[in-house]
């Protein structure tokens, strides 16, 4: 008999998700890996404590909620399933999130089995360019999941590779790795959403990085609102996939700078 198991990146995807016939457990991956301190051993306790303090720190999230809603919700990857389908998106946010899913799942599993399937979404042209799997309907799921790959163990070497860079955080060590590989096999959305992360990485004469900047121009043009300045970055910006708190980390760092006033 197959036990299914269907990983959703965030909770928007779930209502979608509910809509097709597709059989097996769902289980919401929570976290945000491409904001906040990380090391490299995510089955250790200390990796699981260092983000439960900066994630309740940062967003002001009650600590028996991120044990209830990310903590408790990782043990079902302790149970046995023959299949597990990865359903993530093209961003930074969802790739790093990935990076962290199949670090997990390498410890956890012999590569025989279970198979394991990624289904990600890039600018879909046949779903008039939705951006996220929470903009898709059961029908549209369905046509993804069709279209799924099969990840090997090869593709597994090579996010563990950009998990143990993404983790050192050395940007000439990052950008000579992307330009040393050319085949991304079953993961070829990882190598555009790292080098978004390498503008993170990289800063300029003044000490600000290309998020920073960026959100520093868009003040400096004149918009001078929170919710206007998500507006105006997610025009140009979708490749970072952050969410309105998340780009609210990089405005209070401007603001402590002084370089703006919101």
């Amino acid at each position: 008999m197959e036990n299914i198991l269907h990983i959703l990146n965030g909770d928007a995807a779930l209502d979608g998700f509910n809509q097709t016939g597709l059989d097996g457990d769902v289980m919401i991956w929570r976290e945000v890996l491409s904001e906040g301190p990380l090391q490299e051993n995510m089955l250790s306790g200390s990796f699981w404590n260092a983000r439960k303090k900066w994630i309740t720190e940062t967003f002001k999230e009650d600590a028996d909620s991120y044990q209830h809603k990310v903590i408790d919700e990782l043990g079902k990857l302790n149970s046995t399933y023959t299949e597990i389908n990865l359903w993530f998106e093209f961003d930074l946010h969802c790739q790093v999130n990935l990076l962290g899913v199949l670090q997990m799942l390498s410890h956890k599993t012999d590569m025989s089995a279970p198979a394991i399937y990624l289904i990600c979404l890039a600018d879909c042209v046949q779903f008039a360019n939705a951006k996220g799997l929470g903009e898709l309907n059961g029908e549209q799921f369905e046509e993804l999941y069709d279209a799924r790959e099969r990840l090997n163990e090869w593709e597994f070497e090579l996010a563990d590779e950009a998990w143990k860079l993404y983790i050192n955080g050395d940007a000439a060590e990052l950008q000579k790795w992307i330009d040393d590989n050319s085949f991304w096999g079953g993961v070829p959305l990882l190598k555009p959403a790292l080098q978004a992360h390498l503008k993170r990485l990289q800063t300029n004469e003044a000490g600000l990085n290309y998020v920073e900047q960026k959100l520093l121009d868009i003040y400096n043009s004149g918009i001078k609102t929170r919710p206007a300045i998500f507006a105006a970055f997610w025009e140009t910006e979708s490749i970072f996939g952050m969410g309105d708190s998340e780009v609210d980390i990089y405005l209070d760092k401007l603001q402590q700078k002084k370089l703006i006033e919101i």
